[in-house]
């Protein structure tokens, strides 16, 4: 079994704990269906916000959604001029016999904007 990268990202309407809650769920939800993963097939998630979304760590809506053996931890984006506001973003590490091509990146409604070659 190889160790593959699954990115993804996923613009929140505003900060608020509740919400990023809702949108780092479905947006983890998407990349294991979209992948066919569980769980167990998880090694590690990275998680990136940007600088102004505050109201709590992505982190939790993963532990929210019953992922709680695998190492997570979160860190803030670059504050780059012009980039797009309120974003979390995740690099997932899996376990997966699939080939590099065939792993779907999941980019969620105006996120899909920042990776338009791997957006599925």
């Amino acid at each position: 079994m190889a160790v593959r990268a699954v990115r993804g990202a996923v613009q929140l309407e505003r900060d608020e704990a509740g919400h990023m809650d809702e949108q780092v769920g479905a947006l983890l939800t998407a990349i294991l269906e979209r992948n066919e993963l569980t769980g167990d097939d998880l090694i590690s998630i990275w998680f990136t916000a940007t600088p102004d979304l505050h109201s709590d760590f992505p982190a939790a809506a993963a532990r929210k959604l019953g992922i709680v053996d695998v190492p997570l931890i979160c860190a803030q984006e670059l504050d780059i001029e012009g980039a797009m506001p309120r974003v979390v973003r995740v690099l997932a590490h899996i376990e997966s016999d699939r080939p590099r091509t065939e792993i779907a990146h999941v980019y969620l409604g105006t996120a899909a904007a920042l990776r338009k070659d791997i957006a599925q």
